[in-house]
This record gives C-alpha cells, sequence and structure tokens, in this order.
C-alpha cells in the first residue's frame, strides 16, 4: 500500500511522464504534492523506486520510466476521474440485421463527459454488423445511447422491434410508418408500422478500441 503522498507524486509522475516523455523537476514535484522540501520528494522517489513502480535511470537527468500501475485504478482515469462518467454496458446492438435484445447490465463502461449532457440517462452498447459504417460506425465500436423514447427524423436510434430485437438505425417516420435507413448500400431500408418498434435512446458517440 502507498501512502497517500507516495500515491499522489506516482500519478503526477505518471501524467507528467506520460504528456512530457521526460520527469518532471524536483521544484516541480515539490509544488505538486505540496511539499516544502526537496529532501521529502527525494524519500517519495525513493520509496516509490524500492515498491517497483518506478525506475530512475542512470547517467540522465530527468529520466524515469513507469514500472507497474496502481492497484485497481483504471490508467485511462488518473488525470482526473471526474472527466469521466460510468454507464451500464448493457449488451450488444445490431448494425445490420437485428439481433436479441439485452436489457439487463453486468459491467458498465466509463465514458468522456464530452459525450453526455447533465440530467440525461445514458448506456453503452457494442455494435455487431455493418450497416452503419458509412456514418464512421463499424463492428465491434461501442454506440454511446442516450435514453429517450423519441428520435427527431434523421437522427440515429436504437430501436426495439416487437420481437424484442434491437438495432442501431438512422428513422425516418410518417404518421404512420417508420423506415429505418441503413449506411450502407449493401442493406435495405427496413419498413415498419409506427406501433410496432419502439425507440429505446439516439446515438450520443461511439466509443473505439484499437488492437
Amino acid at each position: 500500500m502507498l501512502t497517500k503522498k507516495q500515491k499522489e507524486l506516482f500519478v503526477y509522475l505518471s501524467d507528467y511522464i506520460s504528456s512530457n516523455d521526460i520527469s518532471p523537476s524536483f521544484e516541480e514535484m515539490k509544488n505538486a504534492v505540496n511539499l516544502k522540501s526537496k529532501s521529502g520528494i527525494h524519500r517519495l522517489i525513493t520509496s516509490l523506486e524500492q515498491r517497483g513502480y518506478i525506475k530512475r535511470l542512470k547517467h540522465k537527468a530527468r529520466a524515469m520510466e513507469i514500472t507497474k500501475e496502481l492497484p485497481n485504478i483504471n490508467p485511462s482515469i488518473t488525470n482526473s476521474e471526474e472527466n469521466f462518467l460510468n454507464i451500464p454496458l448493457v449488451g450488444s446492438i445490431a448494425a445490420g440485421e437485428a439481433i436479441e435484445a439485452i436489457s439487463t447490465s453486468d459491467s458498465m463502461i466509463s465514458v468522456p463527459k464530452s459525450l453526455v449532457t447533465k440530467h440525461s440517462t445514458y448506456f453503452g452498447l457494442k455494435v455487431r454488423g455493418l450497416s452503419m459504417i458509412d456514418e464512421g460506425i463499424f463492428d465491434g465500436d461501442i454506440a454511446i445511447i442516450k435514453k429517450t423514447t423519441s428520435a427527431e427524423n434523421g437522427k440515429i436510434a436504437a430501436v426495439l422491434t416487437l420481437d424484442n430485437e434491437i438495432t442501431l438505425k438512422k428513422i425516418k417516420m410518417t404518421n404512420q410508418k417508420i423506415y429505418l435507413i441503413p449506411a450502407n448500400k449493401a442493406y435495405d431500408i427496413k419498413e415498419h408500422d409506427i406501433g410496432d418498434v419502439q425507440i429505446q435512446g439516439t446515438l450520443s458517440g461511439i466509443i473505439r478500441k484499437y488492437n
């Protein structure tokens, strides 16, 4: 276990080195963790190195490397947890033929708050299929869905059918019909009666992971 100051310095070092490719100066570290002396920083660095979290590179000025992550901490949010929001990841959604909806959530996903707005509810769905590739939505993406039961024409929405199947499509509605429009010429527009589908939410953003 790290002390509060050790953890505070380690997080600062991780962020600084990631952004600048060199380690901060003792003066910068002292100011960052609000210590009065550089000797205190030296003790913290030594303790972090002894615990295997960092390694000082010999014969190089301001040269350290991070060799270990903090336990139970997502490295993507060490900079500022308040910039992210955890939302439920409730399963898969088809960007192709509709698939069976998954309405329960066993996991959460952290998303940037820039993709969401206050006082709204969101959930994530993993995209399967290629019917929305012309909108930049690919198989394996995570669709961030703003929960709503209505949507304007032209919006991309998660739509639930009478067969408890869900799909991601651009929608167009008339008085009696709703059209589910793909963004891939290889797929056909699907027509439904208004009462036969339920809008589950509208697309707010996409998260993509690169292997």
